[in-house]
């Protein structure tokens, strides 16, 4: 199939001169392969800006090496660079667990590894800093945003200040970037945008009002003090009114402003019904990109997630509160899907961050506005949480409607803590492929409470209901439960109640994800400092690779050695199956 250049971003000096241009207001470098596909940071906010007028282009992936050759090719651009490591932190794209180095790369055509630079944000700004000093740089997306102020860096092992500081960029975009990115654009690098964070060399242009962290070199002194920190970002991040936030750094200063509210369903509609090829950009002729691949023909229902679990990054990245899209736009979408030349009549996902928060929100907002508890799911459910399905079962029921959807599936993950009989009957007799994502993470009451997490005895619940469902439709599906080991807080006798729990459920564990510490998490400051934050009581480490083998030994209890040599494909298997 031809595609037509002009209906992507330009990414090369030919297609600016399709375009008959020459000159573009923002240059977009990403660690990531050009999806024009709006699970995609920088074909969404690429497509943000031109929406509103301006002239945007890509650089995906450049060659960092050599004469920088890439970073030239389109030359300066009217307003500023924007900079993105891409959809992952590139040390967690990089490196394992044990901080090996990865063989692959999801977001790069082929799945080949080595396209983007470790540490790709700061690389990147650093390389063009070096070449057009006098152009400003914005930086954003997952890497930048969870790294806007001192953080644990599990490479290097040690914590790192503000990104802002060793990438020399002029501004930092955290979460969601839509709406910075736009005001940016339209006031240039304004101290005054929300959702960005800057660095004042002057302590006297301080905002009078906001939170004073300790200094980063305060934290790097004292583990207690970074815990400290850690407690006042993530309770301040999860407020609807948040403060501004500062943080001194040698004789300067991080300063983080508060976030936008939340966006409205107008506002989020708009941006997926912006001009999306949903497809890689032609240059890469047909080659595979497994991120691709995996979200081709998938539907993102909703931002956000009010789970917050402590090893996650999504509820700190896109916020607790939900944003939803409108049926109509969702029934767009899909409208779209059917028109690509691989469309089978499947939709591989309905579904967001928590497939099941789709349309949830406070009863009474008020309430919403006066709370700063991390989760509305943990300890116990929120009171205040309007857990309606109704919304959500519509569109399942609309989309099965559809003349050219044969099925819809849920590939997303569900919170089997929140569920109602209802909902959970259609989703399982509908709209599962085989196999249910679900993740209680682990079956100790002390090792979930410290992830966030239900207690076991919700998943053990969970799948007495799903069997049930099965059984009454007449369907042999198979739920798929995920773990981790060496969390923080787990020891080796946690490790053998869940090898034993999963004896009890039939369960032949084939893999097990071992804890890996990403930049501003609970658990990462927990691993860190060996503290709670919230209690500043010790927590206990599994640290050397002594200790974090003999954890995941425990969860492959039934193999033999000649299993050993023989391991299957699939992430679990029934003793049944």
């Amino acid at each position: 199939m031809q595609y037509d250049l002009k209906k992507y971003l330009p990414t090369t000096r030919k297609e600016l001169a399709l375009r008959g241009w020459d000159e573009v207001d923002v240059i977009f470098f990403t660690g990531d392969a050009y999806i024009d596909h709006p699970s995609f940071g920088a074909a969404v906010i690429g497509r943000t800006l031109e929406a509103a007028g301006y002239r945007v282009a890509i650089v995906p992936q450049p060659d960092w090496h050599g004469d920088y050759r890439d970073f030239t090719k389109l030359g300066k651009p009217r307003l500023f660079f924007a900079v993105s490591s891409g959809s992952m932190d590139s040390m967690v794209n990089h490196y394992t667990a044990a901080r090996r180095r990865r063989s692959d790369d999801a977001y790069t055509p082929e799945g080949r590894a080595g396209a983007r630079p470790d540490y790709c944000t700061t690389t990147y700004c650093r390389i063009l800093k070096q070449l057009y000093p006098d152009v400003p740089i914005v930086i954003g997306g997952i890497e930048a945003s969870m790294r806007r102020l001192t953080h644990y860096d599990y490479w290097s092992d040690k914590l790192m200040p503000s990104i802002l500081v060793d990438s020399g960029a002029d501004m930092l975009v955290y979460g969601m970037g839509e709406q910075a990115i736009l005001e940016i654009a339209q006031k240039g690098m304004s101290h005054s945008i929300p959702q960005t964070a800057y660095i004042e060399p002057d302590a006297s242009a301080l905002p009078q009002e906001a939170i004073r962290l300790a200094s980063h070199e305060q934290a790097v002194r004292d583990k207690r003090v970074h815990a400290e920190n850690f407690r006042l970002i993530e309770t301040e991040s999860n407020k609807i009114n948040a403060a501004t936030i500062i943080q001194a750094v040698g004789n300067q200063y991080v300063v983080v402003n508060p976030p936008y509210p939340t966006m409205s369903t107008e506002e989020l509609d708009a941006i997926y019904d912006l001009p999306f090829q949903y497809h890689p950009h032609p240059k890469y002729k047909g080659k595979h990109i497994p991120a691709y691949e995996m979200i081709r023909f998938s539907v993102c229902m909703h931002r956000g997630c009010f789970g917050a679990c402590s090893f996650c990054t999504i509820s700190a990245h896109q916020g607790k509160q939900i944003a939803s899209r409108s049926q109509a736009s969702i029934l767009r979408q899909i409208d779209k899907l059917k028109d690509l030349p691989e469309w089978k009549g499947y939709l591989s996902d309905l579904g967001g961050p928590s497939a099941n928060m789709y349309g949830m929100h406070g009863k009474d907002m008020t309430l919403c506005e006066k709370c700063a508890r991390a989760s509305c799911l943990h300890p116990t459910i929120c009171k205040n949480l309007n857990q309606d399905f109704a919304p959500l079962m519509t569109i399942y029921k609309q989309v099965d409607r559809l003349p050219y959807v044969k099925k819809a599936f849920v590939g997303s993950g569900i919170r089997y803590d929140l569920m109602s009989e209802e909902y959970g009957k259609e989703l399982i007799e509908k709209h599962v492929s085989g196999r249910l994502k679900v993740a209680p993470e682990h079956t100790s009451s002390e090792v979930l409470k410290l992830m966030r997490k239900p207690a076991w005895e919700e998943y053990e619940k969970f799948h007495r209901f799903f069997e049930r469902i099965n059984q009454q439709a007449g369907l042999r599906q198979q739920l798929i439960p995920y773990f981790i080991s060496s969390h923080p807080g787990c020891r080796n006798q946690d490790m053998q109640d869940l090898a034993e729990k999963c004896k009890r459920l039939n369960y032949r564990p084939e893999q097990v994800q071992d804890f890996t510490p990403t930049p501003m998490t609970l658990a990462t400051t927990m691993f860190y400092t060996g503290l709670n934050p919230y209690t500043m009581q010790p927590v206990y480490v599994a640290r050397t690779k002594e200790e974090k083998d003999k954890q995941k030994g425990y969860f492959f209890f039934w193999r033999t050695a000649k299993e050993e040599g023989h391991k299957s494909s699939k992430s679990f298997k029934s003793s049944k199956g």
